[in-house]
């Protein structure tokens, strides 16, 4: 996390400017909020998105991240206009640590993240739909890497591609830049669902039901694990993992649910 738990204050979280964000029973509502720029990334929205994102890893009543946007656009990738000739939007949280990289800052996450892809998603913004767990998307969304008509290329989304897709199907993308529609996605893995855009807010009303029956603490000791694995050579693997099974079994949730099982009653999660 480029924030530190301690730079954390909830009361920022009501003045940001280019997102907004709403905890519900545990959903912490992350809304992509420049629509009148298709949801463009310049610099103060993505500090505000790292922002938010911190506060989200470091919150315990966080369960589950829903992402999504503001507008007919999902996002528009980086705002190329503020690359050019910078930006004059003031700054609503402190400066963080380091550039945000927003592939990074999903994988740190560790939270299952749902993205609410309402609208078209273009170059950058596949890393917000990449590094999410889940990806419903509306059927008349679609996706495109359009960098290589302005004479750029989209390193930082191949690599997250690559979690994803074969490495040609990546290469594909990144080099002719055509567009996927929602189905083609979910044929490629991108987007886990596709429903009609009427149905969309039940499809992640739905999901996130189902996924708070289950230990909070749980599905983060998982995705943590699952993203530390990445960086572990293959012989160290199943003794990390052995000892990630052991450090489990001392939370709170699987005293929990352990006890839940042998009571033959349903477990009350403290995601601790």
């Amino acid at each position: 996390m480029l924030y530190s738990d301690n730079q954390i204050d909830t009361s920022r979280l009501a003045g940001l400017q280019f997102v907004r964000t709403t905890l519900v029973d545990h959903v912490f509502t992350i809304t992509l909020n420049r629509p009148a720029k298709k949801n463009a990334l310049h610099p103060p929205m993505l500090h505000e998105l790292a922002y938010a994102m911190a506060f989200a890893h470091y919150t315990t009543d966080v369960w589950l991240v829903v992402l999504a946007a503001d507008g007919d656009t999902f996002c528009a990738g980086m705002d190329l206009k503020s690359l050019v000739s910078g930006n004059a939007d003031g700054a609503s949280v402190p400066e963080p640590s380091g550039p945000v990289r927003l592939g990074e800052l999903m994988a740190g996450l560790h939270k299952p993240c749902i993205a609410r892809v309402q609208g078209p998603v273009y170059a950058g913004g596949f890393l917000l739909v990449a590094g999410s767990t889940y990806v419903v998307a509306a059927g008349n969304a679609t996706f495109s890497l359009p960098e290589v008509k302005r004479g750029l290329f989209p390193f930082q989304v191949m690599a997250s591609l690559m979690e994803i897709m074969p490495a040609r199907t990546v290469l594909d993308l990144c080099l002719r830049a055509h567009t996927l529609t929602a189905q083609d996605a979910a044929a490629l893995g991108l987007v886990t669902q596709v429903v009609d855009q009427p149905a969309l807010d039940a499809a992640i009303a739905t999901l996130v039901t189902e996924l708070k029956q289950y230990s909070p603490a749980a599905m983060q000791f998982g995705l943590r694990a699952y993203q530390q694995l990445k960086s572990l050579p293959p012989d160290q693997q199943q003794a990390f993992l052995h000892q990630q099974f052991q450090l489990i079994q001392q939370t709170a949730d699987a005293k929990e649910g352990m006890t839940a099982f042998l009571e033959k009653r349903p477990p009350v999660w403290t995601g601790q």
